[in-house]
């Protein structure tokens, strides 16, 4: 008996110094929780000023050079190549032959459409004279009259069957790629040729909603190439879209008039050059950095007693890496550039220097 109330004593005991033991190390760890949340309650961040400044309004854009014309050609009818007249690379105008197919059964077609119509003449002058003399009635007569005008018509569209045998080129320009050989069998939509007309040139372009109240059509713009950088191209406005696409940016079109030699190629890197009606202006500017996500959210912290507010803003013009501001900011405050993904409007904040 004397030694289970020992045991029990000694059990309590030991239990009691490990409560105790686990009670203080609690302590400790909350005093040092304490310390280090002190220490990094505040965040650090990178700054700027905001400040008016004489801003350049000219602007460039990237693009891709696209021909003026290019066009696809299919057959229209089933045959077979008899001959193929010209060559990749080779130059072609309107109206020139690009190639010959034969068809028996467009071949047969109009041999029947022929001997119809021949028929049809036939019965309608036979018919004609037998009505001036009473044999036939005018109804007969203008039944014959009838199948004489259709079986022209079928003659007519035989004749134009026949003529799509002879594939001709319909814009000017160079055969870019070429599909078939002599011999080729072909069903209706073979591809046949790609014909590409690059003596003029389309550079395709996007700019933001700032940059594109300032255009116009027919406005000269300075172009060059990535290849050729030493040389200018002039070019026009030709196409500016009345909607932005999904980035909310407005595709705009410059037409430029290749070289002799067509040293320009469709699909070649181009830059753009827009220059403004005024060529300075003062703004009051912060970096692009300093919005929160993106220009398009308005929204930049600023620091305020050591802490960051976060502020909603009017942002302007996109200035390369600096955005002008309309409204919201005042010049001289501090805006906080780097560093925003940590923050809450309230934070405290240890500027970095």
């Amino acid at each position: 008996m004397k030694k289970s109330i020992l045991t029990i004593v000694l059990i309590v005991a030991t239990l009691g110094i490990i409560a105790y033991v686990l009670t203080n190390n609690k302590k400790e760890n909350e005093a040092k929780t304490a310390v280090v949340a002190e220490k990094n309650a505040s965040i650090s961040v990178k700054v700027a000023t905001v400040k008016t400044e004489e801003v350049s309004l000219d602007f460039v854009a990237n693009g891709n050079f696209a021909p003026l014309q290019e066009l696809s050609f299919s057959a229209e009818k089933p045959g077979r190549v008899v001959r193929v007249l010209v060559d990749e690379g080779d130059r072609v105008r309107i109206g020139q032959t690009l190639a010959i197919v034969r068809s028996e059964q467009i071949t047969a077609d109009l041999q029947t459409a022929q001997a119809s119509y021949q028929n049809a003449l036939t019965d309608y002058s036979r018919f004609e004279n037998a009505y001036k003399t009473g044999g036939v009635t005018k109804q007969q007569l203008d039944q014959a009259k009838l199948s004489l005008v259709t079986s022209k018509s079928r003659l007519q569209q035989a004749k134009i069957n026949i003529g799509d045998t002879n594939i001709k080129a319909t814009i000017n320009g160079i055969v870019n790629k070429k599909y078939v050989e002599p011999g080729s069998v072909l069903g209706a939509g073979t591809p046949l040729f790609d014909i590409v007309n690059v003596s003029k040139l389309k550079l395709k372009v996007n700019v933001n909603e700032n940059q594109v109240a300032g255009l116009k059509l027919g406005n000269s713009i300075s172009v060059t190439a990535s290849v050729y950088p030493d040389a200018q191209f002039s070019g026009k406005i030709t196409f500016i879209a009345p909607k932005s696409d999904a980035s909310l940016n407005f595709p705009v079109e410059i037409e430029i008039a290749n070289t002799a030699s067509n040293d320009l190629k469709a699909g070649m890197y181009g830059t753009a050059a827009f220059s403004a009606s005024k060529q300075k202006q003062s703004l009051m500017v912060v970096p692009r950095n300093a919005f929160v996500g993106s220009v398009s959210s308005n929204e930049i912290f600023v620091i305020e007693n050591g802490t960051a507010k976060l502020k909603t803003v009017t942002a302007g013009r996109i200035l390369g890496d600096k955005v002008e501001v309309l409204n919201g900011l005042s010049e001289g405050e501090t805006v906080i550039v780097t560093g925003q993904i940590n923050l809450q409007d309230g934070s405290k904040v240890d500027v970095i220097k």
